[in-house]
């Protein structure tokens, strides 16, 4: 599941590039984009390719040739801020994020970027207040992306019941996301919810997301239903595919309840 959510975070850079507003926050046309602006932003999509192939200097390169053109362009502090994050200098990533804030203070791509960014710095109640921040701007594309996070969020927070919430939301957006798929159902499984865990973990495990986490959780939930062949089955798998994994030492130890 980790590496599903290091994928939304490059997402994230995406979006970034998306935040293509004026001041107020409004959409900027094709009309209304001074040459500058184009500069920048054709540089900020190149930036957004590089980091999401990890090759951050050279992101940042063209970040600084992006400001240097535009000076005033959020989308490319959101990028430098999620560059900085990754490069651990919380300081500048801090720097970034509020700059960008400041120059679009409406733009939910920016909220949800400098959410997550408290969030990862322990600021939950902050990072939960930006993304519901972002979720609340009419017509913001990026609503599932941003309750995956805000969910995220408030399980590091401890506040199950709201995550849940927030997971299902999500869910209902994009049910081919098998992060949020897999923190929902488990939240569920933890609430004695088993049907509705049921249906969602099974959802990933007969897909090619299935990995060696939703496999054993998909394991306690049919046990725990009495559907013995059933978990078998998804335990042979187990075994086979990740012989080596955490979740096949606790299925032979016979974890099932923890």
């Amino acid at each position: 599941m980790g590496l599903l959510l290091l994928g939304a975070v490059a997402a994230c850079a995406n979006n970034s590039v998306n935040a293509n507003t004026d001041r107020n926050g409004e959409p900027l046309t094709e009309s209304d984009e001074p040459e500058a602006r184009k500069r920048a932003r054709l540089r900020i999509e190149l930036a957004s390719g590089y980091f999401e192939q990890g090759q951050t200097t050279v992101a940042l390169d063209h970040i600084k040739q992006a400001l240097l053109a535009d000076p005033s362009y959020a989308a490319a502090y959101s990028l430098r801020g999620l560059v900085y994050m990754r490069l651990s200098d919380n300081g500048l990533a801090e720097e970034s994020f509020r700059r960008g804030m400041q120059i679009s203070p409406r733009d939910p791509d920016i909220m949800h970027n400098y959410g997550w960014f408290a969030c990862q710095q322990g600021r939950h109640a902050e990072g939960i207040q930006l993304f519901n921040r972002a979720l609340a701007v009419p017509l913001y594309v990026g609503q599932s992306k941003t309750l995956m996070m805000l969910g995220t969020c408030q399980l590091r927070a401890g506040q199950k019941s709201e995550a849940e919430g927030s997971f299902a939301r999500a869910y209902e957006l994009d049910p081919s996301n098998a992060f949020v798929g897999y923190n929902l159902a488990n939240l569920e499984f933890q609430r004695g919810e088993n049907t509705k865990a049921q249906f969602v973990i099974r959802r990933i495990n007969n897909s090619e997301q299935a990995n060696a986490e939703t496999l054993w959780l998909g394991i306690k939930v049919e046990r725990r239903m009495g559907n013995t062949q059933a978990a078998d089955q998804l335990a042979q798998q187990l075994q086979r595919r990740f012989p080596r994994s955490k979740e096949l030492a606790a299925y032979q130890r016979g974890a099932f309840n923890e």
